[in-house]
């Protein structure tokens, strides 16, 4: 059996509670949504997949994106949810060995450990509920900080995304927050917002009630709080975040993202991006494509956000 899951928080969390509620032990397997969407992941018998979309052969599915609904039966989990995690959780705690399903019965085994504070963050973080003291200060807030320290898109990091893995399984968060590795990457997510700031000011322009930030003239993408830019435009009711998917340059991600303290967007991020190959949830989404159809793809979500039509 193997973890497939998505390398944000609430993938972090799902490999937690999928690792203590089942007997794997075999490594993460960590996938971007779009690698995932477009084929290039071989899907296993006995594979678990959480937190991405569906693919045939797997023995269960979790997922929670409105994008990812499909209409075929599976085993496992899918709802319009907070969190994938939330739903891992939940389907664990209340398993029914009579329902078999998939027939894991035999390697399931019982939380050793309460997960239910891991489980809420997993709700709330991945949800975007969070207060405009959180988006400023997260470093008062552990399980947020936590989060802002996992960078998706950045491969090398596959060490940490493992790591978090490793000490959320056995420790609480301060214990956690404590080992030498994270304390580092913590300090370091507090300064680079503090960069973030005048980089999102000086490349962020408004098109009536949309924030528009083009990160593509930098060499190396900038890192920080993706939620600092609905403090700085307060105007705003959803987000346009545009940049190169690598150093190679041929393919560009938009990402979408509702204005958290503003909810004046009617428009669902994720089925908008799904039009172009992406997905997500109603609150945020993102697409890939090449940079040939970059202007005309990105001319057309905009069109669809400034009507701002349900």
């Amino acid at each position: 059996m193997r973890i497939i899951a998505r390398p944000d928080f609430d993938g972090i969390v799902s490999a937690v509670l999928l690792y203590e509620a089942l007997d794997i032990n075999k490594p993460v397997q960590w996938v971007e949504p779009c690698v995932m969407q477009s084929g290039q992941v071989e899907i296993l018998k006995g594979d678990i997949i959480a937190n991405l979309s569906y693919q045939k052969n797997c023995t269960l599915w979790f997922d929670h994106h409105e994008s990812n609904h499909i209409d075929i039966p599976f085993n496992g989990v899918f709802k319009i949810a907070p969190s994938a995690a939330g739903l891992i959780y939940d389907f664990f705690n209340h398993f029914d060995d009579e329902k078999n399903p998939g027939g894991i019965a035999k390697h399931v085994k019982k939380f050793q450990r309460d997960f239910s504070e891991l489980a809420a963050s997993a709700d709330k973080i991945d949800a975007a509920r969070l207060s405009l003291d959180e988006v400023l200060y997260p470093e008062r807030y552990p399980y947020v900080w936590i989060s802002m320290t996992i960078i998706s898109h950045r491969q090398s990091d596959e060490p940490y995304w493992n790591l978090l893995v490793k000490l959320l399984r056995k420790y609480d968060i301060q214990r956690v927050l404590e080992d030498p590795e994270v304390q580092r990457r913590c300090h370091a997510a507090v300064e680079e917002n503090k960069q973030y700031t005048p980089i999102l000011k000086k490349h962020t322009v408004m098109e009536k009630h949309i924030s528009i930030t083009d990160l593509r003239s930098f060499d190396k993408m900038p890192l920080g709080n993706r939620f600092l830019v609905f403090f700085l435009f307060p105007e705003s009711v959803v987000n346009v975040k545009i940049r190169y998917h690598d150093e190679e340059r041929d393919k560009v991600i938009v990402s979408i993202g509702h204005n958290i303290f503003n909810c004046g967007c009617n428009v669902s991020a994720g089925m908008l991006c799904s039009q172009f190959g992406g997905g997500g949830h109603r609150g945020a989404g993102s697409c890939c494509f090449h940079v040939s159809n970059t202007e005309e793809n990105i001319q057309a979500i905009l069109e669809i956000l400034l009507k701002n039509e349900a």
